[in-house]
Order: C-alpha cells, then structure tokens, then sequence
C-alpha cells in the first residue's frame, strides 16, 4: 500500500469509528415522539373568552430485541419460549395552557398551566414458557425417553418510567 491508500483507509476507519460512537448516543439522549399542536381555535366561538392551547406528542415505540431466548432447565429437554418484546418509548412533552377569568374589572389575571416535561418508558410484553412433555432418554427404560406433565409458565408484562407534573399560573403579558 502507498501513503495515498493509507491515509484515506485511515481517514475511513476513523468515520466509521467515530459514527458508530455517536449513534447510540444519539439515540439514547432522543426520546422518539412526534409533536403535535391540537387545533381548538373552534371553541372560540362558543367561550367568552381566549381558547386554550394544547400541545403533546405521539409517542414511537421502538422494539427491542427479544428477551429470554436461551433458557434451559438443568436435566430436562429444552422448553419452547414465547419471548418477552422489550419496547422503548417516550411520553411526550404536554402543556396545557387556559387563560382565567377577570375577576377583578381591569386587571388581567394570566394563564393556568399544566405541563409534564417528556420522559422515557420502558415496557416488555408478555413471554410465555412451555416444557416438554418427554424428558431425557434413561438408562432403566433402555435409552426411551420418558412421558411426564408438560409445565407452563408465563412471563408478566412490565411498565418502568417516571412522570412528573406541575400546574402554575403564567403572568399576563403587558
């Protein structure tokens, strides 16, 4: 190889290192939603005052890799799994805005808020385990295998997260 085929192998090996360290950075610090503005200029014909503004998200899940494939029972034939889906979504970022009534003649009192700032979810599906109903060749029935109750057990669901809320008022603007 000359210097040339050397420095632009380097040069290339060095993208490809420094793409795939940025990629799941990346895709870890995003959380995937797409964001959404709820149109209800509508009621402003019907309320007396402003109308209220929401605005949220869709959540993406993102599949994982299935979990739980490579279990066995010590002495037993290989059961059949029904694998556990892990997913990875997002709760969006929500904020409700209204604006309050004037209670007091010439003074404008702001806006109520409700938000909830965007969190990660982690949730798996359910997962089922179903032994064999032979077990594993014995000497004393000359190298048959044996008949016995097949056993079932299934995998629960899970949900891990975190929300958090806040409701406030937001001063009027001047």
């Amino acid at each position: 190889m000359n210097l040339k085929s050397q420095a632009g192998m380097g040069f290339v090996v060095t993208c490809l290192a420094s793409a795939a360290m940025a990629s799941p950075a990346a895709a870890a610090a995003a959380v995937p939603v797409a964001p959404v503005d709820v149109p209800l200029h509508g009621l402003g014909t019907v309320l007396p005052t402003e109308t209220p503004t929401l605005r949220t998200g869709v959540p993406i899940p993102l599949p994982g890799a299935p979990m739980g494939l490579t279990g066995h029972g010590e002495g037993r034939v290989q059961p059949i799994h029904l694998p556990q889906l892990p997913f990875t979504t997002g709760v969006p970022e929500t904020l409700v805005s209204a604006p309050l009534p004037n209670v007091v003649e010439g003074e404008p009192t702001g806006r109520a808020l409700i938000a909830a700032p965007a969190s990660e979810v982690q949730a798996t599906t359910p997962g089922a385990i179903l032994g064999s109903p032979v077990t594993l060749p014995r000497a004393e029935s000359l190298g048959l295998p044996g008949l016995e109750l097949p056993q079932v057990g299934f995998l629960a669901p899970t949900v891990t997260g975190a929300l958090d809320s806040t409701l406030g008022l937001a001063q009027p603007k001047d």
